[in-house]
């Protein structure tokens, strides 16, 4: 049987200008995805773009290669495979106040 886990990385967590979420350690996981909620409350900008990152420590971070581009309030999962011990999700809020409040869920299987 395959271990499953479910954690909030961010909950209703206001971000302006730059999105980083905490950093989860996640090396025995074969496979990720992000469920990225922007909430409908204070939501004020035309594009969130993000990026997954990976770590071999939890302090020095790297683009992965994966992306969402997200225009508004909603859900996206964002898939990954193929990753080092530490994931996070960054990126950059664009158009208007540049401001949203985020819910990030990360969900894991090995």
């Amino acid at each position: 049987m395959r271990d499953f886990h479910t954690s909030v990385v961010e909950l209703r967590q206001p971000f302006q200008d730059t999105v980083a979420s905490e950093p989860y350690e996640c090396g025995w996981a074969q496979e990720a995805i992000f469920f990225i909620t922007v909430e409908d409350v204070d939501a004020d900008f035309d594009q969130l773009g993000l990026h997954v990152q990976i770590s071999a420590d939890g302090i020095r971070w790297t683009d992965e290669g994966t992306t969402a581009s997200i225009s508004g309030p909603g859900l996206t999962p964002v898939r990954i495979r193929h990753f080092g011990g530490w994931l996070r999700i960054s990126g950059e809020l664009s158009g208007g106040a540049r401001r949203a409040v985020l819910s990030v869920r990360l969900v894991l299987k090995g």
